[in-house]
């Protein structure tokens, strides 16, 4: 079976690093003079947060947030659980959420009703990939990386049951016939 998969380049190493440069940036713009509570999902999303932080101007305070579905599902169950909460107050601080991959977006509301409740002075969300495909329609992803469709993405911190994480760009698996 593992034979006849094959890594194929979805966004190269160049492309991702020449994005998460522009995101920062953004950052930057929105909160000069601001400091930043930077919340990472994990685990998927730990690459990205990291060269996000260090190219972040303002002073970063990092959080850090495990959610999964119930079981391990493909398809998600709807039902988020909390693995690792955050222990720090967030009320009047500036909060930005750090995510792999937004898909429907019911994990991330599930995150923002959650963190919105323990009173921030801003709530903001930044996603390396979103599937705008079956996004809800009240879902906002404030910084967005890159659009994808269908594929089963991996590498750059996103994994394909534990195994991946450490690719340079993202990719998916082309399956052989």
């Amino acid at each position: 079976m593992e034979t006849h998969q094959k890594i194929q380049v979805l966004i190269p190493e160049v492309r991702l690093q020449t994005r998460i440069s522009e995101l920062a940036h953004e950052m930057n713009q929105d909160f000069q003079g601001k400091e930043i509570t930077a919340v990472c999902i994990l685990k998927g999303s730990f690459v990205f947060f990291s060269d996000m932080i260090r190219m972040l101007e303002a002073p970063v305070t990092c959080e850090f947030l495990g959610v999964s579905h119930y079981g391990h599902q493909t398809l998600a169950s709807g039902e988020v659980k909390v693995t690792l909460d955050i222990n720090e107050p967030l009320e009047g601080k500036h909060v930005v959420i750090f995510d792999d991959l937004v898909d429907s977006g019911l994990t991330l509301a599930y995150i923002l009703n959650s963190l919105q409740a323990r009173k921030p002075a801003t709530l903001k969300t930044c996603s390396l990939l979103v599937r705008t495909e079956h996004l809800l329609p009240n879902i906002q992803v404030d910084y967005a990386g890159f659009k994808i469709g269908k594929e089963f993405v991996l590498g750059y911190g996103i994994d394909d049951s534990g195994r991946f994480r450490e690719l340079p760009y993202i990719g998916y698996i082309e399956h052989g016939h």
